[in-house]
């Protein structure tokens, strides 16, 4: 069976600096990939070229065999670490718009039937991540953690087929970050998504991905260390077993946490 998402030989340049290089990945569909490396591996320009957001310097990403267009497609959403909803609408008028944007591209906005259906919708989505009798609120009326869960909702009304997620839990209390951990990992499994996710938290990774990579440089040059780019250095396909016990290890973090 062929990947979802296959990247062959993808580099990516900034000028003369080199940020990526001889990229291969195969991501097959249904899985939930932790990307993790220290700061400036390129982990983020990985997340933009598969959003369609940059185009690699060279090299193929191909989706179903197909070819990626450099645009950001329906197909994949994205929840980045700051809070991306619009300040000026309530929670059901940032979901509802994306489906504004979609059916009615031009003037983003439906009538009749059809806002009925888009209200619908953005309903049901706003309710399956817990935001059910939180409609009416506008962002700055909602904690860090009800903002996130408006941001995956946005992401998720399209039915993208990829979830990308950058640092999304990184600003938030460990509380809420387990809550969050939670409702991704009910969300995968209920609308059967293939995510990709950036994190600084090792930990974080393990608990939540079946597999992880680590994005670093394989060789360097301490005389022009941007004649080198990351790549992946380590992938680890994850067991059910050592998955259990990731997740064992947070919960008695968290709730040493929660005790102090």
């Amino acid at each position: 069976m062929s990947a979802l998402l296959s990247l062959r030989n993808v580099w990516v340049e900034y000028g003369d600096k080199i940020v990526l290089e001889r990229v291969d990945l195969d991501i097959e569909a249904g899985s939930f990939v932790s990307i993790i490396g220290p700061s400036g591996a390129g982990k983020s320009s990985l997340l933009r070229i598969i959003l369609g957001q940059e185009v690699p310097t060279s090299g193929t990403i191909l989706l179903d065999d197909i070819p990626l267009t450099p645009e950001c497609g329906p197909d994949r959403g994205v929840v980045f670490q700051r809070y991306s909803v619009f300040p000026h609408l309530s929670a059901l008028g940032n979901v509802v718009f994306g489906l504004e944007c979609e059916q009615a591209p031009f003037t983003a906005r439906l009538f009749g039937a059809k806002r009925r259906g888009a209200i619908a919708q953005a309903t049901e989505m706003l309710k399956a991540v817990g935001l059910g009798d939180s409609l009416n609120l506008y962002p700055a009326q909602m904690s860090g953690g009800m903002q996130q869960r408006l941001a995956i909702a946005q992401a998720l009304i399209k039915r993208p087929r990829i979830l990308l997620l950058d640092e999304p839990f990184g600003a938030l209390d460990p509380g809420i970050r387990a809550d969050m951990h939670a409702l991704i990992t009910q969300l995968w499994r209920d609308y059967s998504l293939t995510i990709i996710m950036v994190t600084h938290d090792i930990r974080e990774a393990f608990a939540l991905g079946t597999r992880v990579l680590t994005l670093d440089k394989r060789r360097r040059d301490p005389h022009a260390p941007h004649r080198f780019g990351a790549t992946a250095v380590y992938d680890l396909p994850l067991t059910k077993k050592f998955k259990a016990e990731a997740e064992a290890e947070e919960s008695i973090t968290l709730d040493r946490v929660g005790n102090n």
